[in-house]
């Protein structure tokens, strides 16, 4: 009787995973990420066209990544000329291959902690940011309440861009009433989206 072919091994937590820096400074370097709950780095493509979205906001802005896992969009950012960015993680092993990485790069713009995002926006911030970018666990209700803190606690500059992943369509997600949607996309199960805030009324939709 013929043996039925084994299926690959689908990979576990612990294990590696690698990103490909796509523009800027950096690009075409590649950096590996230990595997985690939840970490869902998004894919090439998906950076290449947010990216071109924020063609004319990136250079010189000061971003936050609240969710950073494997850097991936964290990375993109620095290498196409962010002036700054802050980087948080509750994850050691994530947080200590990206520490890893921006050494390798020798980057001085990037501060990064580990920390629970929710209670450290519980804060109010030291001067507001100019791009966030929302990755969050899904299925964990973490969306909504961190974009209420960014817009509640002042960590956003007036005109920021938030750009935000998610299970559900943007329609859906009761995010505060001055962010105006400007770009989605839907690829497999999962919405892509980039927000600008208006100063103004920060009701919910």
């Amino acid at each position: 009787m013929r043996k039925p072919t084994p299926r690959p091994a689908k990979p576990g937590h612990g294990g590696q995973g690698q990103l490909r820096i796509i523009g800027g400074e950096w690009r075409s370097r590649r950096f590996a990420f230990p595997d985690g709950p939840g970490l869902r780095p998004t894919p090439d493509r998906v950076r290449e066209t947010l990216f071109n979205w924020l063609a004319f906001h990136v250079e010189g802005a000061r971003v936050l990544d609240p969710f950073a896992g494997s850097g991936a969009l964290y990375l993109e950012a620095l290498s196409r000329g962010a002036a700054e960015g802050l980087a948080l993680d509750l994850n050691p092993d994530s947080v200590a291959a990206l520490r890893g990485t921006l050494g390798v790069l020798r980057c001085d713009r990037g501060q990064l902690l580990q920390v629970d995002a929710l209670r450290y926006l519980d804060t109010q911030s030291p001067s507001p940011f100019d791009l966030v970018f929302l990755d969050p666990p899904f299925n964990q209700g973490l969306l909504q309440p961190v974009c209420e803190l960014l817009e509640q606690r002042g960590w956003l500059a007036p005109r920021a861009w938030v750009y935000t992943e998610s299970e559900n369509a943007p329609s859906t997600l009761g995010l505060p009433g001055n962010w105006r949607l400007h770009r989605e996309k839907k690829t497999g199960q999962v919405y892509y989206a980039l927000w600008q805030r208006e100063a103004g009324n920060s009701a919910n939709a």
